[in-house]
């Protein structure tokens, strides 16, 4: 993990991770002041089950760089992926389980935070 050709990209995902986490709290904030606390406490969830996999994909995909260590890149996004897959799979399924959801701020907010990844490479600088 100490490859300096991983810095980059992973100081940018984790960037990404902080913006998308701010949008996702202001978002709630102003759902809590105009709509009441359940329907942010849905959107803060749904945010949240987006965001929490995203960290550790980041974590998982930015161990590896360069042409010696390939196939371990590939390896490392492949588990980044899986574990992100079922990390979502699990909170979608605690969050159902066990909190009264709103579904349209849940939902909402969950596909926001996954389209924000479209958005955030023209508001953040990408450092190499």
């Amino acid at each position: 993990m100490n490859n300096k050709l991983t810095g980059p990209g992973r100081i940018f995902a984790y960037k990404q991770c902080a913006l998308i986490s701010i949008l996702v709290l202001l978002c709630s904030l102003l759902l809590y002041v105009f709509l009441g606390k359940t329907t942010a406490i849905s959107a803060l969830v749904g945010g949240a089950i987006g965001v929490l996999p995203n960290i550790l994909f980041a974590y998982k995909a930015f161990k590896y760089a360069g042409a010696k260590s390939s196939k371990k890149v590939v390896e490392s996004f492949f588990s980044g992926v899986k574990l992100k897959m079922a990390l979502t799979a699990f909170l979608f399924a605690l969050a159902f389980k066990f909190l009264v959801i709103v579904p349209l701020p849940f939902f909402a907010m969950f596909c926001l935070v996954m389209a924000m990844p479209l958005v955030t490479p023209f508001v953040i600088k990408h450092e190499s």
